[in-house]
């Protein structure tokens, strides 16, 4: 096993960026603001729409920052511990594949067996309670925080990967803000873009029916880019599994398209 590199020069402001918009176009993040969306609407008071609306992204936007700030002072103060920290990575990597393999699976069977998705019946909950949060911007703010921790399982993947990539290159509370602070700035801005265009008239129904038909290629787009991240991350410490991981990977992806699009199964999913 070699030791960890000390820096991280795969990360680049293109690269996260690249990894904020990834993950802001993630079907249950613009899912449950469409709800949110719908239920105020439905009040008649479209400046409430609007500003309970960015309240909302706000308690997105702020328990994400806290959120990230607290994984990376973890992850850098296990870094100090050599075996612990190489261990812990190959965990992260490891953890972030398997999430990349279950977006994968999504683009060829929406919705069949275990996803990285919000369970159905929370979000009949969000719906049941959302009249009540809508009433004022305080309450809009809070909900978001807490949505934001519900769907963690369904978003955290991305996010993830960043805050290991950053931790792996020596970032810390100082030099880490700045990064964190970008990347939920891009991660919320498809969310205000949304709010302001559903507030001038753009029809909510537009937007799920464009979420509904590209839902799949966006979980394609999230595995492809967490498995380049999470293979990353493994042969950080484990260089040479490097040329495995990626064939091992394709190989994966080809026998998924060989099962659906030749063997039929799933065919109609």
């Amino acid at each position: 096993m070699e030791s960890l590199s000390i820096t991280a020069p795969g990360l680049s402001l293109p690269i996260l960026i690249g990894y904020a918009l990834v993950d802001s176009i993630n079907p249950c993040v613009i899912g449950v603001l469409l709800v949110m969306c719908t239920v105020l609407l439905k009040m008649g008071n479209k400046k409430k729409l609007l500003f309970n609306g960015l309240a909302y992204v706000a308690g997105v936007y702020v328990t994400y920052i806290v959120g990230g700030l607290t994984l990376l002072s973890i992850f850098n103060a296990i870094r100090g511990i050599t075996v612990i920290s190489q261990y812990l990575y190959l965990f992260i990597g490891i953890f972030i594949m398997i999430a990349a393999f279950l977006e994968i699976k999504d683009f060829y069977w929406y919705g069949w067996g275990y996803s990285l998705a919000i369970p159905k019946k929370f979000i009949s909950l969000v719906e049941g309670k959302m009249s009540s949060t809508a009433v004022s911007m305080g309450s809009a703010f809070v909900f978001g925080g807490l949505i934001t921790l519900v769907e963690l399982p369904c978003t955290g993947a991305p996010y993830l990967a960043i805050l290991a990539i950053m931790s792996q290159g020596g970032m810390n509370f100082i030099t880490g803000l700045p990064l964190l602070l970008l990347y939920n700035l891009v991660f919320i801005i498809p969310l205000i873009v949304i709010i302001g265009m559903i507030y001038y008239g753009f029809s909510i129904k537009v937007f799920e029916g464009w979420r509904q038909e590209h839902r799949g290629s966006m979980r394609l787009g999230i595995g492809i880019a967490l498995l380049a991240v999470g293979i990353w991350i493994i042969t950080a410490v484990f260089d040479k599994l490097t040329i495995p991981l990626i064939i091992g990977s394709l190989a994966i992806i080809a026998i998924m398209g060989f099962i659906k699009y030749v063997v039929g199964v799933g065919k109609n999913i």
